[in-house]
């Protein structure tokens, strides 16, 4: 019988290893990146579910907002 217990682990060359850590943190950053962008815009939403029985939204200064909000993603969006 070859029931040998391997440790769980493969070898792997150098190149190998720099592949899968590229690769990781890629992931990583991904990761962080869709977690901002979830975290900006949760904010927003809520604010508008807000006061669901009123008819409308009073937004002042709407455009500079949005346009300030867009800004935010942008920079998450691109790092």
């Amino acid at each position: 019988m070859s029931d040998m217990f391997d440790f769980g682990f493969t070898a792997v060359d150098e190149d190998e290893l720099e592949a899968v850590q590229k690769v990781s943190e890629t992931a990583t950053s991904t990761e962080e990146k869709l977690n901002s962008l979830y975290n900006a815009i949760i904010p927003l939403l809520n604010n508008l579910k807000a006061n669901p029985e009123k008819d409308y939204i009073l937004w002042p200064n709407r455009l500079a907002k949005v346009e300030q909000f867009e800004d935010h993603l942008q920079k998450i969006y691109k790092g």
